[in-house]
């Protein structure tokens, strides 16, 4: 089988699926994002590049890079056509779109009655300052599109808008858009449940040192978690509402006993649950998707 994975070559995620489709005898190459290009010709055709992605017969998102808007927009219509013309993609093009946009992917879930933290998006510094006493005077200020918790910060003075909005106009000076959440009280721990169709790995993610975050890449550490069925049972769910695959969904435990889902990542990396866990992550993708390809998957979507 010929696979394109979507992403930077010299990233660990992308190293570790080209080697475990080789290892099971795919033909399986790397693309950079920005190497995506097509041709719509005078007869009709429409011709796609590099040649990888023409020929490819499976193509895996890994990364999800920022960008201009157009760029996100063309880099979507573009797997869009390659799904619509019968090359699988995973994840598809529209749940990648659900669950990167925070915003579009929490409505979604609460729609459905998943429960969800307070959130409030807003785009000019009346509103922020609105939505932050709305919240309590206490609230989790995140980037509309981010992973690594990069850019999370906590809002717990008046005076911490001021420096917020001079950081979020000098990095787009066009307009950005704040994505505010209440501030959970928790015990310092929450849980990633990576979702690989029907197989689930799952860590509990524990902050260091007081802090309120929990994300590997700030410092929490990671130890393997067996999650109650309920627990398995709400991040299929939500798998199920955004229509992907390979999800990683992030729950927590808040100290007045609800379950409360963070966000559901369409692109999750699994280097630290790996090391936790103990498993091979990128055999049981691949393993996955060989096994898609023979029965694409339905989702089915339970309400309430």
């Amino acid at each position: 089988m010929r696979v394109a994975v979507l992403g930077e070559p010299t990233g660990w995620h992308v190293g570790k699926l080209l080697a475990a489709f080789c290892e099971r005898g795919h033909d399986a190459a790397s693309v950079r994002w920005s190497e995506l290009a097509a041709e719509v010709t005078g007869g009709g055709a429409e011709l796609f590049f590099p040649t990888a992605i023409e020929q490819a017969e499976l193509i895996v998102v890994r990364g999800m890079p920022g960008g201009r808007l157009e760029d996100l927009i063309f880099r979507m219509d573009l797997l869009g056509r390659l799904a619509l013309r019968g090359t699988p993609v995973v994840n598809a093009p529209q749940s990648l779109e659900g669950a990167i946009d925070k915003y579009l992917s929490l409505a979604r879930l609460a729609a459905v009655g998943i429960p969800v933290p307070r959130t409030i998006v807003a785009q000019d510094a009346a509103s922020i300052q609105r939505a932050w006493l709305s919240l309590g005077g206490d609230c989790i200020v995140k980037p509309l599109f981010g992973s690594r918790g990069r850019g999370m910060e906590r809002l717990r003075t008046p005076e911490a808008i001021a420096p917020l909005l001079e950081a979020a106009a000098e990095a787009q000076p066009s307009g950005a858009v704040a994505y505010l959440q209440e501030y959970v009280p928790h015990a310092g721990w929450d849980v990633r449940i990576l979702l690989i169709g029907n197989k689930f790995f799952s860590i509990k993610r524990i902050s260091e040192n007081g802090d309120w975050r929990t994300n590997l890449a700030r410092g929490a550490r990671a130890e393997a978690f067996s999650p109650p069925s309920a627990w398995l049972d709400l991040a299929r769910r939500c798998a199920a509402v955004l229509q992907t695959e390979i999800a990683g969904v992030d729950l927590l435990p808040t100290l007045d006993g609800r379950l409360l889902v963070l966000e559901v990542n369409a692109v999750p990396g699994w280097r630290g649950l790996e090391a936790a866990v103990g498993d091979d992550i990128a055999a049981s993708v691949v393993h996955y998707l060989e096994g898609r390809l023979a029965t694409p998957p339905v989702f089915a979507i339970k309400t309430g």
